[in-house]
């Protein structure tokens, strides 16, 4: 018979599994749908920069890809990042979700190329890197530092992608959603050092 610790972690990484999965399959539907009933056309709810409708793209950019390829690249680091921030906590994915949607997307609208179209997870996937990334720093607990020392041995050279690389990737998104991840470890440890 197992113990009630090994049935509460059980509980919770089936929690983890049935959020993460339930995002994807949300993403994966979302782009069979586009692709087959829309022709691509749901694409322009991404964020238009400077355009009053495209303030709507703000919710919409993450859910919205441009091919299946697209959404094959951010699905496996959206699923690992996820899971690395709900460790801790499962709210703190939520949370780091919801910020990082409202700066990356503010950033795109604020910056981006007039004319354009910003769609994807990746601003997301940035910030969930940077929160992992300065998670540490801000918590400045010994399982954070860890994790935050994982990730940037084993991802650090995402940090480029920050940076004007490609034509038509959005690296204003992927700024902003690192900015939105960094502000987010701020805002989650000076939260967690207040409790403890």
């Amino acid at each position: 018979m197992s113990n009630p610790e090994t049935k509460s972690i059980t509980r919770e990484l089936q929690s983890h599994a049935a959020i993460l999965g339930s995002c994807v399959a949300l993403l994966w539907i979302i782009e069979i749908v586009d692709v087959f009933l829309f022709r691509g056309g749901l694409n322009s709810y991404g964020v238009r920069p400077r355009s009053l409708d495209g303030l709507e793209g703000i919710l919409f950019m993450p859910f919205l890809h441009g091919s299946f390829a697209h959404l094959a690249g951010n699905t496996l680091p959206f699923l690992t990042f996820g899971w690395l921030i709900m460790l801790r906590k499962i709210s703190d994915f939520f949370v780091v979700s919801a910020v990082t949607m409202l700066v990356s997307g503010l950033g795109v609208w604020l910056t981006g190329a007039p004319n354009s179209v910003h769609i994807g997870a990746s601003g997301l996937i940035f910030g969930y890197f940077g929160f992992l990334l300065l998670r540490g720093l801000f918590e400045r607990s010994f399982t954070s530092l860890l994790i935050s020392l994982v990730v940037g041995f084993f991802y650090g050279s995402l940090i480029w992608g920050v940076l004007p690389s490609q034509p038509g990737v959005s690296w204003q998104a992927h700024f902003f959603g690192f900015a939105g991840g960094v502000l987010a470890a701020q805002l989650l440890g000076r939260q967690k050092r207040e409790i403890n």
